[in-house]
């Protein structure tokens, strides 16, 4: 298998950035990757003591589609977060600032309506990463498990719906799978599978239109007997992966 796409999420819930390269660090997750979130009012999120949350207590796709309709990019040396829509000029803040951030807390706010419990908090915590688990880890992605998903749904899926890390062609369908408990060769890294990836209703939303239309993790059970896609790997050794690069198993032949 090669990798095909890397991608970094800065901010939950909002839009993926293109990475040619990227360098992995042992115990952790890709460089900048769910940084940041707008935490719910009601989610009792401390910046100071972060303890792992559900999804639901911050803006996410699984519960506010109309994110999808937002096309966001961050520079991490400014701290520069640009927010576009198709109706509107550029909203740009610099989220490294208090003022920058309560500008984005009242954008925001403002934008999900009375989807906001309350004022959301653009919140970031040293050392954490508001992923969907509590552990830290890469996903990876099997484009040829995708594609069978696709021919069973009927209908393309972008890629960004499942919100991956790496993406990788080659193999065989659901050969990702193999791979769990096995430690293998990402570029100049090294990782272990450890988990596979229950799929929810975020990925029922169109990043491109923002609508629900489709339904991957019933296709999934109805089709595949399971509602899991990609996998979860701890990186063990670190180094870059470029595009391009292979994966391979280390397990003994």
């Amino acid at each position: 298998m090669r990798v095909e796409h890397i991608y970094r999420y800065p901010v939950k819930g909002f839009s993926a950035e293109a990475l040619e390269d990227v360098t992995l660090t042992p115990g952790q997750c890709l460089p900048h990757d769910r940084e940041f979130a707008l935490a719910q009012a009601d989610s009792g999120f401390d910046t100071a003591a972060p303890t792992w949350m559900r999804k639901t207590n911050f803006a996410c796709l699984m519960a506010n589609a109309r994110l999808a309709k937002l096309h966001t990019a961050y520079d991490p040396k400014t701290g520069e977060w640009v927010i576009r829509t198709t109706d509107a000029a550029p909203f740009i803040a610099n989220i490294h600032t208090e003022a920058g951030r309560a500008q984005v807390e009242d954008y925001l706010t403002q934008f999900l309506a009375e989807e906001a419990r309350g004022r959301l908090r653009f919140v970031q915590a040293p050392g954490y990463n508001f992923t969907d688990i509590p552990q830290k880890s890469v996903s990876i992605i099997s484009l040829a498990s995708l594609h069978a998903l696709e021919r069973a749904a009927g209908m393309r899926l972008d890629p960004i719906r499942f919100r991956a890390n790496i993406y990788v062609s080659g193999g065989k369908e659901w050969g990702d799978f193999d791979l769990m408990g096995q430690e293998i060769q990402l570029g100049q890294a090294k990782l272990r599978v450890w988990k596979r990836i229950i799929r929810c209703p975020a990925t029922e939303v169109n990043p491109e239109t923002a609508e629900r239309d489709a339904k991957p993790p019933r296709v999934l059970r109805e089709h595949f007997g399971h509602a899991d896609l990609g996998v979860q790997a701890e990186v063990l050794e670190g180094g870059r992966v470029f595009v391009g690069d292979a994966l391979q198993s280390l397990a003994p032949n």
